[in-house]
């Protein structure tokens, strides 16, 4: 009898934590949920505006679309394959342009605070450059490198370069000195005292570069095609606004933002994959 007893206590135990860990899993869940559709009202608010002012407030059709005509031109491009194109192509040099700033960014940036000639070459170099207007290099890229890819992925990682220093070089300082210090008097070799200890501390000010980093390539990248055109979405903007393409600029201006907003999240989600504790400070 008392075995029986004790059998259904702990029965109803389990079914009790089964519960509770269900409810803080839908709990979680709803936290999340509610957490997006907050993250969509600025937009909801500017679409609500955007169909006012199109459909009672008077705005003419060359100069302001409706919402539905932006989306009929949409998917007149996207059926046309007049659009899948020059998104690639600006997304490509934008993301090699990065892809270059990133590494050598880090490179250059864990170098200067680990070796004191580095700092002293590079410090009042980054000083000067970081504030400077870089698109005001574009003709000189065009002059050298041509007004091709090359140019546009040059420039990207001329702006991005910079910060992405700046970056890493306060994440490999933050490093305490009492943990450099217990490495060396423990005989660690300078490789592995970088590669263990200055680096992973290192990556979430990594992170934050490339999160501040990554719009300021797609800006660059659009910019550029826009100015010197040779393909891509911001060449295909300056063309429907020569010729009064209303529906087919706001369709590169909502993708452009779109671009922007995308990789910004995917970025917050790798964050919080990757290193959560800085995740959980931020939230």
């Amino acid at each position: 009898m008392m075995a029986g007893s004790k059998r259904s206590a702990m029965a109803e135990g389990v079914d009790a934590g089964a519960s509770a860990r269900l409810f803080r899993r839908a709990c979680g869940v709803l936290r999340r949920l509610c957490r997006g559709l907050l993250g969509l009202y600025p937009f909801a608010l500017v679409i609500a505006a955007w169909f006012a002012m199109t459909e009672w407030g008077g705005a003419r059709p060359m100069f302001l679309p409706s919402p539905m005509a932006v989306v009929r031109q949409f998917l007149a491009l996207l059926s046309s394959q007049d659009v899948v194109q020059p998104v690639l192509l600006s997304l490509y040099r934008a993301f090699l342009g990065l892809l270059l700033a990133v590494a050598a960014g880090i490179a250059l940036g864990v170098g200067m605070a680990r070796i004191r000639w580095v700092r002293h070459v590079l410090d009042p170099l980054v000083a000067v450059a970081f504030p400077a207007p870089k698109i005001a290099f574009m003709p000189i890229f065009i002059l050298w490198f041509g007004i091709d890819s090359l140019s546009k992925v040059l420039l990207v990682a001329f702006t991005c370069i910079f910060p992405m220093i700046i970056a890493a070089y306060e994440g490999a300082i933050s490093v305490p000195p009492v943990m450099l210090w217990s490495a060396q008097a423990m005989g660690t070799t300078p490789r592995r005292v970088l590669w263990r200890i200055v680096l992973p501390a290192a990556v979430p000010a990594i992170f934050s570069g490339i999160r501040v980093t990554v719009p300021v390539a797609l800006i660059t990248a659009y910019t550029a095609e826009m100015v010197a055109g040779g393909g891509g979405l911001g060449a295909v903007l300056m063309y429907a606004q020569r010729f009064f393409e209303t529906p087919t600029v706001f369709v590169c201006i909502v993708l452009m933002l779109l671009s922007g907003v995308v990789l910004d999240r995917l970025l917050v989600a790798l964050r919080g994959r990757f290193i959560p504790w800085q995740d959980e400070h931020d939230g």
